[in-house]
């Protein structure tokens, strides 16, 4: 499956959109499951990235399919990074493994260099300092040295896979920043672009007033009347 190329609009109005905020702007359209666990910033100060997911698959290790000649395969993550188009996501199913390291500094600095946004895994990386220089984003579990055919077969890319305990289709919308990523589904993408960047605006009011000491109640949820202040001051009718 090709990968989709995002509206600069829609990258520039996510970007400033925190990904607790989307967790519950999908909660309200009927998504509870859209955080995916087990996926934390490499490095600190991390910028929030958005961009459409670039989907990779491994399994569980099995000694026949599995060896040093697989770097050298058709389907290998070689291949696959340079498959990553500019501008997405790549997300990995790691199957639930995350003692060996499925990116080290090597791949990553070529999916640096392709313009990949950055790489989110509920599983693990290796070579942390080297991925570091490389100035690749990434979201994951941790760090682990051994390489990852010591214990995962990669098997393909653009199929759906699972990351975190969350389904990940092709070209979903993934949104990573200091809470850890999440995703959107493609279908759900403008829905939740219509409301984002209001609740934004108005949570931040909200925190304004509890500031300078306003009770919670009729303020978080706002009632009418809070309503009717929040939407003057802001220039609203």
């Amino acid at each position: 499956m090709d990968t989709i190329n995002l509206d600069l609009h829609v990258v520039a109005t996510l970007s400033q959109v925190t990904t607790a905020t989307l967790t519950t702007i999908l909660f309200k359209k009927g998504l509870r499951n859209a955080w995916l666990r087990g996926t934390a910033p490499l490095a600190a100060g991390q910028k929030r990235i958005v961009g459409p997911a670039f989907t990779l698959r491994f399994i569980p290790q099995r000694e026949d399919i599995t060896s040093p000649a697989a770097w050298s395969s058709p389907t290998s993550t070689r291949a696959a990074v340079e498959a990553m188009p500019a501008g997405c996501v790549a997300v990995a199913d790691t199957a639930g493994i995350a003692d060996s390291g499925i990116f080290g500094d090597i791949l990553c600095a070529r999916m640096r260099q392709r313009g990949v946004a950055g790489l989110v895994t509920a599983g693990a990386v290796r070579d942390r300092a080297g991925i570091l220089v490389a100035e690749l984003p990434v979201w994951c579990s941790g760090v682990a040295a051994p390489p990852a055919v010591s214990q995962m077969a990669f098997v393909g890319w653009q199929e759906p896979i699972g990351c975190g305990g969350v389904a990940i289709m092709p070209n979903d919308v993934i949104v990573a920043d200091e809470d850890g990523a999440v995703v959107i589904p493609a279908a759900l993408l403008d829905a939740v672009l219509e409301t984002a960047l209001e609740q934004e605006r108005s949570e931040a009011w909200i925190l304004d007033e509890v500031r300078k000491g306003a009770p919670l109640t009729g303020l978080y949820p706002m009632n009418a009347e809070n309503q009717a202040r929040y939407e003057a001051q802001a220039g609203r009718k």
